[in-house]
This record gives structure tokens, sequence and C-alpha cells, in this order.
């Protein structure tokens, strides 16, 4: 099996009242065996959606949707599921259990997995194993939501978001989990709004928006497309250097690309060495003053602003 996911023309269609949404217009996506694969866009954007449908929670509205060369709703919906591990932006447990007595209830699901203790080490619980779930913090409940996807040991792990409220230790431990998992040949779908976890997970991300795939490929290759390798920030002094505007640095070398963003204007530049002289100049030939200057390289967030114009954060 060279694909884990196929999916060809996805379309997904809601009535809200009287409005129609097209949450999915045509999405189309393959993911292969093995790989860790992210999706990135913002709320919206049909990520979530897509997941749900691949996990086989919701129907589409019409499209081809293969998983682990399985279709939903051909007889082999049951034996689907023992194979695929999902955790979902938010889940709830019942507040009366324990850490342990959740991941024994969740393992009782499948015929093959982890053992409880195991699965309990894997998201680092074990102080909490005797626990109520309504004493756990936030990321300690979504370190028991990962448990409960990683019990079965998934050939397909799906994680929408798994990162969100954990802190940084929690956080490098579950990166740990999806390499680990990588290396063993599973193949891993992974949605997330932070863009150090996809560049340093992911063999390959899509970028999604309006409910479709706008852009595709590793994170080394969708930002060398945006043909610079360096981003300056700058913002300047309120009062100086009014009606300045980003598309007047174009004319600068080498500028590629230049964006407004909240506290100031991102230029994308293939030479920082070259361009900060020619933009110091040309701040202090328009009387304007600089409140602040950084440098870095470009990252997948340059990527989504240089496709759809906005930053992912935006949301």
């Amino acid at each position: 099996m060279d694909h884990a996911i196929l999916c060809k023309d996805l379309y997904k269609r809601y009535q809200d009242g009287k409005k129609i949404v097209d949450a999915l217009n045509g999405l189309n996506l393959a993911v292969k065996a093995g790989e860790c694969f992210g999706l990135l866009g913002p709320n919206g954007a049909g990520k979530t959606t897509t997941v749900e449908i691949l996990e086989g929670l919701i129907p589409a509205t019409s499209g081809e949707v293969e998983v682990l060369g399985i279709r939903w709703g051909t007889g082999q919906d049951q034996q689907l599921r023992e194979r695929i591990g999902i955790t979902l932006q938010e889940t709830r447990f019942q507040e009366k259990l324990k850490v342990r007595e959740v991941l024994e209830l969740f393992r009782s699901f499948y015929t093959h997995g982890m053992t409880t203790e195991q699965a309990i080490a894997t998201v680092a619980l074990e102080e909490k194993a005797q626990a109520w779930v309504r004493d756990l913090s936030g990321g300690q409940r979504q370190r028991l939501a990962v448990a409960t996807a990683l019990v079965g040991e998934p050939e397909l792990l799906f994680l929408d978001e798994p990162t969100t409220g954990l802190d940084p230790q929690a956080r490098r431990r579950l990166w740990d989990v999806v390499r680990d998992l990588r290396e063993r040949g599973r193949t891993v779908l992974i949605t997330t709004h932070y863009m150090d976890e996809a560049e340093k997970l992911c063999d390959r991300v899509a970028v999604v928006d309006h409910g479709k795939v706008i852009a595709e490929g590793s994170p080394n290759q969708l930002i060398s497309q945006l043909g610079g390798e360096h981003v300056i920030e700058f913002s300047l002094e309120k009062g100086a250097g009014d009606g300045i505007e980003p598309d007047d640095f174009m004319k600068l070398p080498p500028v590629i690309r230049a964006v407004r963003e909240a506290e100031g204007i991102l230029l994308t530049v293939s030479q920082p060495h070259i361009a900060i002289p020619a933009l110091l100049e040309f701040v202090d030939q328009r009387k304007g003053r600089l409140n602040s200057l950084t440098t870095r390289h470009a990252n997948l967030e340059d990527v989504f602003v240089n496709l759809t114009g906005r930053f992912l954060r935006d949301d």
C-alpha cells in the first residue's frame, strides 16, 4: 500500500438556516504510508471537516475517500476503526473515572495494542494514573486524549491540534511520540497552528484555505518557493513616515515581497545585507523613524501569507 489516505474531489456542504456553507470545495489529498503529514490553515479553512470525514465521523457530500485501502461504508468499518487512532480538538471524558480506568476502557475496544501502563508512560502521566479526570489540568486531559488514541497501536494516527494547551515539556514529549511512530513505519496526519511544530515533524504539508488544498510539498520546498530565504520585520514610530505603504518597498533591491501585519511591515528578501541598508536609507528619505527591526529565516507562516494574503494567526 503506497498511500494511507487518498481523497479526490471532496466536497462537504452544510445548510445553515437559509444559507448554504461549502466547507470543502473539491479537496484533493494523498498521504503516503509511513509519513507525517501536516494540514495547515486557519479555523474555517476545512481542516477539521476533512479530518472528520477521513475518520468516518461524518459523511462527505460527494467525492472519493480511501483510508488504509478501505472505503467507509463498505462493510469493513469495524476493521478500519481498529487500525486508526483519533485525537479530536476537544475530548470530554467522564469526570468520575480515573486515568487508568479511562485507558482500560479504550484498550478494551481493540483486539491488539499497548498495555494500560505503556499508554500512560508514553504521555508521561504516571503520577496521575490514579487521579480523577475532574482533577486533571487542561494539558493533562489533552495528554490523556492522545493516550486513548495510541492505546490500540494504530497504523494511522489522526491528531487534530494535539498540542494546544500543553506546556513546552509535554509538547516536546508528544513530538517524540510522533517521531517514534514514524520511525516504526506508522502514518500520522496532524493539524496544527504551530509552524515550528509542522516544520520539525512533518515530511510534507498541505496548506488548506476555503476548502481546497492551495499548496503542497515538504516544508523546505514550500519555503523555497517564496524566492527568498530571509524576512525583515520592522515597524515605524507613530507620526513618522506617514503614508509609507508596503508596496513602496518593492522598489528596493533585493525585496521580493512586502506585506503589512498588525505590528508593522514584513519584507521577504534574498540578500538581507543589501536590503537592510536600502531600507534604512529609504525610511530616512521619507522622514520616518524605525521603532523596531528584526531579521529571521522564512518559515511556513510566510508561505501562508504569500498564498492567501492573510496570517495563519489572524483567525
